[in-house]
């Protein structure tokens, strides 16, 4: 992290870097089982989890503070940006951050081919060419994987929910790069198999889906279950856990994408330090902030 700040550097290709944002830094993450009395902790779960860093406009934070964190983010990206060009005896500069407004879909926002607006794009992927800008998708438990060509200088960003997956918003995404050549890919921090319990008609939707979209190769539609699914502890038989990550890690691969340093380590659910909508609906807390998976492409200052 730098100076504390609530960001980790995943990756550093050529031109291009990938962060993860968190909600807390660790050494300040809270921990309300440490809070003293039972009104204490009720007091702490009933309040929203905006934590340090909130990204999403659209979960009730102040919008003022929204925006700054943004503005601090797109700094604190310069700032390492620095460093890793310090280090390459390149000097680049990112300019902008794109955001969208999610919708649980598979609709690509080309940065290139659409004008600027006041409103935020309804989509669930990003995709650019241009240097100088980054890409960021906001979760709180959902697969969030950035792409890089480097034949092509192309990056993206995707929002891979269960929905987005059973639509096929990887394969949608990987279809719009212009080149032939080799991607790799990264996946973010999110929820694993073992915090994420849905009902048995989540399963049905998301096999179906991936049958309909070709978005899984036939041994692994053919597994299904042995690949993603184990029974719930829960006394409950149409309660069950999916496994989101590997998931998408084999739809990148169905595509013909690497993918770059694994599945990751942290769960979003587990992990006090990331944001978790399906946390903050277990402590009932009114609403709780949105961390980002950003991929950005710098552009030399001479």
């Amino acid at each position: 992290m730098i100076n504390t700040f609530p960001m980790t550097l995943l990756a550093q290709v050529d031109d291009v870097a990938v962060f993860q944002t968190s909600a807390f830094s660790s050494d300040d993450t809270p921990h309300i089982e440490a809070l003293g009395s039972k009104k204490e902790q009720a007091e702490e779960k009933s309040r929203a989890d905006y934590g340090e860093l909130n990204l999403g406009l659209h979960v009730k934070d102040n919008a003022t503070s929204v925006l700054n964190n943004r503005m601090r983010l797109l700094a604190a990206i310069n700032e390492q940006m620095t460093d890793i060009s310090f280090k390459n005896e390149l000097c680049t500069q990112v300019k902008s951050l794109h955001w969208v407004s999610q919708v649980h879909g598979k609709h690509i926002y080309d940065v290139d081919a659409t004008a600027l607006g006041m409103e935020p794009m309804p989509a669930d992927a990003i995709i650019s060419q241009q240097q100088g800008l980054g890409l960021a998708i906001m979760t709180a438990d959902c697969v969030p994987i950035v792409l890089y060509q480097p034949a092509s200088g192309q990056i993206a960003a995707i929002h891979a929910g269960w929905q987005g997956l059973a639509c096929g918003v990887i394969q949608a995404t990987v279809q719009r790069f212009r080149e032939f050549g080799p991607i790799s890919a990264w996946i973010g921090v999110c929820i694993s198999q073992e915090n994420y319990e849905v009902g048995r008609q989540v399963r049905d939707q998301l096999l179906a889906g991936c049958v309909e979209t070709q978005s899984l190769t036939a041994s692994d539609i053919e597994n299904f279950d042995q690949r993603y699914v184990v029974n719930s502890e829960a006394d409950n038989a149409d309660k069950l856990k999916l496994d989101l990550p590997k998931l998408a890690a084999d739809q990148l691969k169905a595509t013909g994408v690497t993918l770059v340093g694994g599945l990751p380590e942290h769960c979003s659910y587990a992990d006090n330090r990331y944001y978790s909508y399906r946390r903050q609906t277990h402590l009932n807390q009114p609403a709780t902030g949105r961390m980002a998976l950003v991929i950005v492409r710098g552009l030399s200052a001479f």
